[in-house]
C-alpha cells in the first residue's frame, strides 16, 4: 500500500492524490475514498476559521479522527488538544470535569482541580457525544460559547475560556431540539460549521485499506485473500470502523495461517448488502462487546501494556481506554491480565 505520512505541524495538502494514504493526526486515519478525500478537503478549508464545528455521523465512523484533523489544520495546531466524552460521567462529575472545582467544593474534593476548559486554553476542546449533556450543562456550555466567564465548582474567581469547541454526535440533534431534549440556541451555536462523516457502506473504497492497516498492527506478515477482500467490501458494516476492527482482530486470533480467508472473518451477516430503509443487520451487543474486548487486550499485549500506544493504535482516547479496562477488571476478576501505563 502506498502511503504518505502527514505528521507534526506539516501543512502539505495531499488530498487530491488518488492513491490510498495513511495520515497520522494523533490517531491513525486512512483516506482512500472520493467521499473522504472531499470531506478532508473541506476540513482543511474550514479548520482555519474560528467557528465552532459540529461533526455528525453514525457510531464508529471516525468522527474523532475528523475532529483531530480540524485541530491539526487550524491556527491552534500547536496548542492543547483535549477530548471529553459527555456521556461517560453523571452530571455532577461532568460539571467538575469541564469547569474544574476548588478544594472542599464537595465531598472528596481534596484539592483544586482545573477543568478541561482550562487545560485546553488557547487550543481545542473536543466534546464527543454532546447530545448526552443534561439541560443544566447545556446552559453552562452555551454561556461559555457566548464568551461569558465561568466559575469552577465552589469557586469565586471568574475564568475566561479561550478554546475552540469541536463537538460530535451520533444523534439527530434537530429531532432532539424539536422534542425539547436539546436547547435550540446551543444547537445553532454548535452548528456554525457542520461536517457529516459517511458510514463505511457509503465509502467502500476505504474498507480494505482500513482493514489492512488493522491487520498490520496485529500481524505484520498476514494478508487477506481475494475472497476475504470481497467479503469485507460486500459487508454492510452497521458498526462501521469499530466493527471492522473487531472482525480483523477476531480473524487474526482464529486464522490457522497468515493468509486470512473469508471464512476467518466473523461478521454479523457477511453477505448483507448496503442497508436499506434504515434497517441494519447487526450482531448482538454482547457479541460486539466481546470482540472489542479481544481487540483491546490483543493490542495492549502487543504494546507491552503501554496505554497511550494502545489507544493510538485503536483510534480511541486514553481516557476511553482506561474506562474500558476498568470495566474489564470489574466484570472479569478471575482473569489475570496485566495493565500498565
Amino acid at each position: 500500500m502506498n502511503r504518505w505520512i502527514l505528521a507534526g505541524l506539516s501543512r502539505y495538502v495531499l488530498w487530491n492524490m488518488p492513491e490510498e494514504r495513511y495520515v497520522y493526526l494523533g490517531v491513525a486515519a486512512i483516506i482512500a475514498s472520493p467521499k473522504m478525500r472531499q470531506l478532508m478537503d473541506m476540513v482543511v478549508r474550514l479548520a482555519r476559521m474560528p467557528a465552532t464545528v459540529l461533526i455528525t455521523g453514525e457510531t464508529g465512523t471516525g468522527k474523532e479522527i475528523v475532529a483531530r484533523a480540524v485541530h491539526h489544520y487550524s491556527l491552534r495546531a500547536n496548542k492543547p488538544w483535549v477530548d471529553f466524552s459527555c456521556g461517560a460521567l453523571p452530571e455532577h462529575l461532568v460539571e467538575s470535569e469541564l469547569f474544574g472545582h476548588e478544594k472542599g467544593a464537595f465531598s472528596g474534593a481534596d484539592a483544586v482541580k482545573p477543568g478541561l476548559f482550562e487545560m485546553a486554553h488557547t487550543g481545542t476542546l473536543f466534546l464527543d457525544e454532546v447530545g448526552e449533556l443534561e439541560p443544566r450543562m447545556q446552559v453552562k456550555l452555551l454561556r461559555v460559547l457566548d464568551g461569558v466567564p465561568y466559575y469552577r465548582v465552589g469557586g469565586q474567581k471568574k475564568i475566561a475560556a479561550d478554546v475552540r469547541i469541536v463537538a460530535a454526535t451520533n444523534q439527530d440533534l434537530e429531532g432532539a431540539v424539536a422534542g425539547r431534549k436539546f436547547r435550540a440556541d446551543l444547537f445553532h451555536r454548535l452548528n456554525q460549521c457542520r461536517i457529516h462523516v459517511p458510514p463505511l457502506r457509503e465509502r467502500r473504497e476505504d474498507i480494505v485499506p482500513i482493514a489492512e492497516y488493522f491487520l498490520e498492527q496485529y500481524a505484520e506478515r498476514a494478508e487477506f485473500s481475494a475472497g476475504a477482500k470481497a467479503a469485507l467490501e460486500h459487508h454492510a458494516w452497521p458498526g462501521n470502523i469499530r466493527e471492522l476492527r473487531n472482525a480483523v482482530t477476531h480473524a487474526v486470533i482464529t486464522a490457522q495461517s497468515y493468509r486470512i480467508d473469508a471464512a476467518d472473518l466473523e461478521m454479523s451477516n457477511p453477505a448483507a448488502p448496503a442497508l436499506t430503509a434504515g434497517r441494519a443487520h447487526c450482531a448482538g451487543p454482547s457479541h460486539l462487546d466481546g470482540m472489542e474486548r479481544e481487540a483491546i487486550l490483543a493490542t495492549l499485549d502487543r504494546t507491552g501494556g503501554h496505554h497511550q500506544k494502545t489507544a493510538d493504535l485503536l483510534g480511541i482516547s486514553r481516557r476511553t481506554l482506561s474506562r474500558k479496562l476498568k470495566l474489564y477488571r470489574a466484570n472479569a476478576p478471575q482473569e489475570d491480565h496485566v495493565y500498565v501505563a
